[in-house]
């Protein structure tokens, strides 16, 4: 995806993705795009920062590095939300930042190319959301799996113990 989107500013979702004022030819690479994203997933583009349109009670999450930008591992994601980064070798526009309800940051002493931060944010996300059990305190995998009920609630199974 880095090299599909480098140099441009691009917003991910689950579902779909957006670019704002691109300074890329769009057109250009779908001719060039071999796994079809574009007939796969919804794109949209949008002129300026303030054109962007979000669905209802979306927040807009801004990736950067600022002073003041949340540690990603201590940022609860949004239920609803969209996720913006800048350009390779470049950052989000003031504008941009202005329309974030939260900006994150990766705590690294390292700038990761768009692509990489893009993945480690939806990773994060993913893994945050409750979708898999808790980490154990010791080394190793997960001391408690959860199982389906009857009513197809989960509930806490401790597993067993290997010796």
């Amino acid at each position: 995806m880095s090299a599909i989107w480098s140099g441009l500013p691009i917003l991910l979702a689950p579902v779909s993705f957006f670019s704002i004022a691109p300074e890329v030819d769009i057109e250009a690479m779908r001719v060039s795009d071999t796994s079809g994203a574009f007939d796969h997933v919804p794109y949209y583009q949008y002129d300026s920062a303030k054109k962007l349109a979000l669905p209802m009670e979306c927040a807009l999450v801004g990736i950067e590095l600022t002073d003041d930008a949340v540690d990603l591992p201590s940022f609860r994601h949004p239920t609803r939300a969209a996720y913006v980064l800048g350009p390779e070798m470049g950052h989000l526009s003031q504008a941009m930042q202005d329309q974030c309800a939260h900006i994150i940051k990766i705590p690294m002493k390292f700038c990761v190319n768009v692509g990489v931060a893009g993945a480690l944010v939806m990773y994060d996300r993913m893994l945050s959301m409750g979708r898999f059990a808790e980490r154990p305190v010791r080394a190793g995998g997960p001391l408690e799996v959860l199982a389906p009920t009857q009513n197809g609630l989960r509930r806490k199974l401790r597993s067993r113990k290997k010796f």
